[in-house]
């Protein structure tokens, strides 16, 4: 996960995705023993030497401009996300070669934040630490993503939640995407982008050296090298208190701490009418009178 190889092992992938006639290569009708386009054909795209192109993928030259990136990022039709993983790729083969990797400090969620994910009390919303850790949820975001789980979960680092892994690891989690391969390769995909803008986050790679070892699905994935900013998303759910709906998944974030993923559903539609459910059940948990006909016990929303 984490050797020289990234940006070559990514740029292989891209060129055996695109099809000559894609990008207008002729092939005179002749058979090709590899898959895409061949080096010195996208080295003739992007306007740089086959020979240069060559040692830049093979991982032996950490100087390409960003003119030059730019240029092999047009050549191999990437998108905008992509293209800023290209080049944040370069980056961390260079950090990489003036650092070992580090542990971070523990994540915590900003008073701001906070504030937000209290007003957000009727929305579902979970705020996601920078791998995917759940560093705080409120109580429909609770019951929409992971009811089955202790609410209380966020509250402790070593035991909180990793949405990641939940997609991945958890059945309760796979059940709830009607469209599972979706949700997984928009998770693959930021996770991506992610190891590519902080290469030396030791806990990062611990992730996704556990999801390999554990998830063929995901290990598959991983080694496509998609690459997505999966910060607004439809999915459509099977929860098992609500039934089917169909919600938006956004991530509202002002920089590069915590980020809250709110669910929402468009207006006067059944989904809306299942979300509103959802929260009038969770709120009727918290009431002293219906607890105590019930018999249980409240829970706090997770804070850190």
């Amino acid at each position: 996960m984490t050797g020289k190889t990234q940006l070559g092992d990514f740029l292989q992938a891209r060129r055996s995705q695109l099809r000559p006639e894609d990008v207008g290569v002729p092939t005179y009708g002749e058979r090709r023993r590899v898959p895409g386009l061949r080096r010195e054909e996208l080295a003739l795209l992007a306007g740089v030497s086959a020979s240069y192109y060559t040692r830049l993928e093979q991982g032996q030259s950490l100087s390409a401009s960003s003119e030059v990136l730019d240029a092999i990022a047009g050549a191999l039709r990437l998108d905008d996300s992509e293209r800023r993983y290209l080049h944040d790729l370069v980056r961390a083969d260079r950090r990489r070669t003036r650092g070992r990797g580090r542990r971070p400090a523990p994540e915590r969620v900003p008073e701001a934040t906070a504030q937000l994910l209290d007003a957000l009390a009727d929305v579902p919303a979970i705020v996601l630490g920078l791998r995917g850790d759940v560093l705080a949820w409120n109580r429909p975001g609770h019951a929409l993503f992971a009811g089955h789980l202790d609410r209380d979960a966020p509250d402790l680092p070593g035991q909180r939640p990793n949405m990641a892994a939940l997609v991945f690891l958890d059945c309760h989690t796979r059940e709830l995407y009607a469209d599972w391969p979706s949700k997984a390769r928009a998770v693959v995909g930021n996770l991506r982008l992610v190891a590519a803008q902080h290469p030396q986050d030791t806990a990062l790679h611990a992730l996704l050296g556990e999801l390999s070892a554990k998830s063929a699905e995901f290990s598959s994935m991983w080694a496509d090298h998609r690459v997505k900013a999966c910060t607004v998303a439809t999915y459509g759910m099977r929860h098992p208190l609500v039934g089917p709906l169909t919600v938006v998944q956004q991530t509202l974030s002002h920089g590069p701490g915590p980020g809250i993923v709110v669910a929402t559903a468009e207006a006067d539609s059944p989904s809306r009418a299942a979300l509103t459910l959802l929260a009038r059940a969770v709120a009727q948990d918290t009431d002293p009178a219906v607890r105590a006909r019930t018999g249980h016990r409240g829970h706090r929303a997770g804070t850190a």
